[in-house]
């Protein structure tokens, strides 16, 4: 195999010869040295014909005019190569003639590998032509991949009808296409020195065979050098140290303070105010009492054995020695909120170094620097210089962002839907956002992680540990710099890269991780996960009380693209018939068109949910009835003219019809979610608030269930498609 001089690129003829021995379909061709040769060769491989120059510097063929396509005999052949030879220059080196039969399309795509600085060598495919660039319709997974990559790879292109049949001509052969990327993949796990592979264009016949006839590959000598590590390379911290760190005997505040606008003074105020049973002591220069804690000037006047976890609120200058005299009490975990760190420059970076090295040396897990602090509901632990304490539930999370930790107890005190653990990674010095979700997939308290990341130094490890977490339990994450602003936004923040839109969204997608384009979206996906079943399949039935509602629903069923509005089944309609007046929609959306009655809803809801052919229902309506009733209670005549009766009625039916998706969905073990404005529009309705009651999350529009709804599906096919 030849190669350049500089030793980083192969000849076309080289680069495809590389990989048809991976699989690769690639265009039948001859290799040439004279015109006259080229001339014989293209009337054996039978016209029309492309002759290309050859070698391992030329790299821009079509820039350069080194190409010559549609040649239909003999004589003009050898002249395109006699004028393409006559094109080369001394920079060009030693060069041939590529004679190739010519593949004709009306499709292009691209194909190859690229390395990415956080996750290395990515398998790419898209649509190539004239109009790749406008369109930017590509997608990534880290190698290897499987097949299951592969196709999944196909099916997330965006222009899915290019590769169904078009204009006369076959659907693309999935098979062979899933080969080149198989191949591809191949290519590069064997050959750590690829530093890229370009196939570009990916002709697809008129019988749908894709045909490589243009490839580059480029080396790199160096190979596939692994990149470094956030917190380098450590082991995450034992199970006894997260439990230190999260269900803590005793809590130690370093740093306590009298001031009420100070950290030691919020941080002892919210441990007191959220209930927590085990012991808590403070630390304070005075020894000066504090919310009823009479706090200590040295650490030595502290209880042996008592403590396991110690907050940090005291500065930097003072934390080593502050961290040996806790070890010597038996403390196991600290939290830092300290500033002046790898945040703070070189000299911030030197003293988080000795930290961490301090930290492993005393085996202590440290949290931090930087951060906001910890809750655990299960400990009745807010331990954290921010507010608020999140209602339990089952939700963990842990953040590169100590505000974003906030903005989801928020939603979770809003919505209802609880939280189990929550932290704020701050520097994330020594434990990553990965360590948290590692320990948090084993945890019985938690059944699904949320997490948001900003920086990515180390791609492929955290692809591995999102892999692992994904595999056992669902992992949604939200990624702050997916665009050219908000990525300089996060290095500047975090200090670390982030990694390329597109590839991380491959990552996700290879480890089974839910990726949430909002942090709002984030947080309702983590809260479907929390308290709904996963669907068996793609069919969703809408039931709705207004016909508008059902139509923007529909659309946003379409638009996600996984999930189906299934035809309603003949069954079902028939037993539907039963229940609502004529002008029912008779068809999916249910519309019940004001037909209700007293148990409409709640039958008909069953008859939906108890058909073996529908995986999931989005129930639009709630609230109306409350809705009525609240402004009968405002309108000056209630409770006089029978209004007290009709609105407790209308309240009662409302609170019915929300526990009755609960109870059903719990029964036939079937996502059922229930959307309407009213959520936020006035969260005290009687509908919305039965929705909290039961635990679950009432989505404010129909189309906000589509969404989480198809992040539950997606996963649910994930682990289905790997055997999970």
């Amino acid at each position: 195999m030849a190669m350049s001089a500089a030793g980083n690129t192969l000849s076309e003829s080289s680069s495809k010869s590389l990989l048809r021995g991976y699989g690769v379909s690639v265009a039948e061709e001859r290799e040439v040295a004279t015109p006259e040769r080229a001339g014989a060769v293209a009337t054996e491989l039978g016209f029309p014909v492309v002759v290309k120059l050859n070698g391992d510097m030329i790299a821009h063929k079509t820039e350069r005019g080194l190409v010559r396509l549609g040649l239909n005999d003999a004589a003009s052949v050898e002249l395109a190569a006699t004028e393409l030879l006559a094109k080369v220059t001394p920079r060009d080196g030693v060069v041939s003639l590529l004679v190739a039969h010519m593949v004709s399309g009306n499709r292009e795509l691209i194909a190859g590998v690229v390395r990415d600085p956080q996750f290395g060598p990515n398998v790419m495919v898209g649509v190539g032509g004239i109009l790749a660039e406008a369109i930017a319709d590509v997608v990534f997974r880290p190698v290897p991949i499987s097949r299951v990559d592969a196709e999944e790879m196909i099916d997330s292109l965006a222009t899915q009808k290019l590769l169904r049949a078009f204009r006369g001509e076959a659907a693309v052969d999935r098979d062979l296409l899933v080969a080149v990327l198989l191949g591809l993949s191949g290519a590069a796990v064997e050959r750590p020195d690829i530093a890229s592979i370009d196939v570009n264009p990916l002709i697809v016949r008129a019988d749908g065979a894709p045909i490589a006839v243009d490839a580059l590959i480029e080396l790199d000598r160096e190979g596939d050098a692994p990149s470094g590590s956030a917190n380098g390379g450590r082991p995450r911290p034992t199970d006894q140290q997260f439990r230190a760190l999260f269900e803590p005997r005793g809590v130690l505040v370093a740093g306590a303070s009298t001031h009420p606008g100070k950290f030691g003074f919020v941080s002892l105020h919210n441990i007191l105010a959220s209930g927590y049973q085990g012991k808590v002591f403070g630390t304070n220069l005075q020894g000066e009492s504090v919310l009823g804690v009479q706090t200590v000037a040295n650490i030595a006047d502290l209880p042996d054995g008592e403590i396991d976890l110690v907050f940090v609120c005291t500065p930097a200058s003072a934390n080593l020695a502050l961290l040996q005299e806790c070890a010597a009490k038996g403390i196991k975990a600290a939290f830092l909120t300290s500033a002046g760190y790898g945040e703070a420059g070189e000299e911030g970076r030197q003293a988080e170094n000795q930290l961490v090295a301090l930290a492993d040396e005393l085996g202590m897990l440290l949290a931090g620097p930087n951060g906001q602090g910890v809750v655990s509901t299960p400990a009745n632990l807010c331990a954290q210089i921010v507010a608020p304490f999140p209602p339990a539930g089952h939700i963990g999370v842990a953040s590169q962002s100590g505000n974003f930790v906030s903005s989801f107890l928020n939603y979770s005190r809003q919505t209802g839907v609880g939280i189990s653990r929550a932290v704020s990674a701050g520097n994330a010095a020594a434990v990553t956002p990965g360590d948290y979700l590692d320990w948090y997939a084993d945890d019985d308290a938690t059944t699904v992680s949320l997490a948001y990341v900003e920086g990515i130094v180390d791609g492929r490890s955290m692809l591995q540990r999102f892999a692992s977490v994904a595999a056992r339990k669902p992992l949604v994450v939200v990624k702050g710099g997916s665009t050219e602003g908000g990525a300089k936004a996060a290095a500047s923040h975090t200090g670390a890269l982030a990694a390329d839109d597109k590839v991380f969204d491959g990552a996700c997608r290879q480890a089974g991780v839910t990726r949430a384009a909002t942090v709002e979206e984030g947080f309702e996906a983590a809260a479907t996960f929390a308290t709904q079943p996963l669907p068996a399949g793609p069919n969703v039935v809408v039931l709705t009380t207004a016909g508008g509602w059902g139509v923007v629903t529909s659309d946003a069923i379409h638009r996600e693209g996984k999930l189906t509005l299934m035809p309603l089944p003949d069954d079902l309609r028939a037993q539907i018939d039963a229940k609502l007046p004529p002008r029912w929609s008779r068809s999916n959306p249910v519309d019940c068109a004001g037909g209700e009655v007293r148990d409409t809803i709640p039958e008909v809801m069953e008859l939906i949910a108890a058909h073996p052919d529908v995986h999931s229902m989005i129930y639009l309506g709630l609230g109306i009835q409350s809705n009525q009733a609240r402004l009968m209670r405002e309108g000056g005549f209630h409770p006089d003219h029978g209004l007290d009766r009709i609105v407790a009625y209308h309240e009662r039916q409302d609170e019915r019809f929300a526990q009755a998706a609960a109870e059903l969905s719990v029964r036939y073990d079937k996502p059922i979610l229930t959307a309407t404005e009213l959520a936020v529009a006035d969260p005290a309705n009687p509908g919305p608030v039965a929705v909290r009651a039961s635990g679950r999350l009432c989505y404010s529009s129909g189309n906000r269930a589509v969404t989480a709804l198809g992040h539950l599906y997606q996963y649910a096919e994930f682990r289905r498609r790997r055997g999970l």
